[in-house]
């Protein structure tokens, strides 16, 4: 299963628009969209329309889409190379704009090659514990996800110990649910989980809140205000290292950037954040 049908992105008649409902397994607790899907819808719609493989996009979150919303996805293409297409889509749920996403797209063949960035040493996904919800009836993308803590807190451990280097980790795998949209039973899903894509990863980089809780030793909620995903190489991997570096908290806002790493060490991509926090909460 790619991505886009992990999301409910849907097409249209016109090949440059596309629809994505708002289901509860693409939305946070607080019932709005949560900002990796709409990334990662809006990367796929990208991609289809220009039959081109992203190379980077970046996000700015301007307004809510709640649960029963629907969003049309308009993609433009600026400018189409050889090498590289510029586009960018518009999220809006009626006329209301939702998020505006500009993106390159393109591939090429070339003989330089590297990788110069290493993961960092945290136990395997089989060895790390699940990290559970923090309510048990949620209803959420994260009721969609198998997440294993590889560095950090617990929610009960949370308060008072933060992380104090800003660095923080998760093996994170999206499976295959029984219904797009629904939330799914871990125990019904394909625990392959879906294709690795540059939606999937955008859908996986949106963890910098979870660093700036991690790094405080409280929970604050937070608010992306923007996302950019710059893809670098992708691999087949059960698995993804969700590896969460907070550079810098200050006047309200957080900064970090987000390793993507496959299982065997490849560097997927990068995602990069900023975040308005919101008041804390027991």
């Amino acid at each position: 299963m790619h991505a886009r049908e992990w999301l409910g992105l849907r097409p249209t008649h016109n090949p440059n628009r596309w629809i994505l409902p708002v289901t509860d397994g693409v939305a946070t607790r607080g019932k709005f969209l949560f900002g990796g899907c709409g990334l990662g819808a809006a990367v796929a719609a990208m991609e289809q329309a220009t039959d081109r493989p992203c190379i980077w996009a970046t996000a700015q979150y301007l307004s809510y889409a709640m649960v029963d919303d629907v969003v049309d996805v308009d993609v433009t293409v600026a400018v189409e190379g050889r090498a590289t297409t510029q586009a960018r889509a518009v999220a809006k749920v009626r006329e209301r704009e939702i998020l505006t996403v500009n993106g390159a797209l393109g591939s090429k063949e070339h003989p330089a090659a590297g990788q110069y960035l290493e993961a960092p040493e945290v136990p395997g996904p089989q060895d790390c514990p699940e990290r559970p919800l923090r309510e048990e009836d949620e209803r959420s993308i994260m009721t969609r996800l198998d997440i294993r803590l590889a560095k950090g807190q617990q929610w009960d451990d949370l308060e008072g110990n933060p992380v104090t280097d800003g660095h923080s980790a998760l093996w994170v795998r999206l499976p295959v649910p029984g219904g797009v949209g629904a939330t799914a039973d871990p125990a019904e899903a394909d625990r392959a989980g879906i294709e690795v894509s540059a939606a999937a990863l955008a859908i996986l980089g949106d963890y910098v809140p979870f660093g700036i809780s991690q790094s405080q030793g409280r929970w604050w909620p937070s608010n992306s205000l923007d996302n950019t995903i710059r893809i670098v190489r992708l691999v087949p991997t059960d698995w993804v290292l969700v590896d969460v570096r907070v550079e810098g908290i200050a006047n309200g806002f957080g900064h970090g950037t987000v390793y993507l790493w496959a299982t065997d060490g490849t560097l997927l991509a990068t995602a990069s954040q900023s975040a308005l926090i919101r008041n804390s909460r027991p």
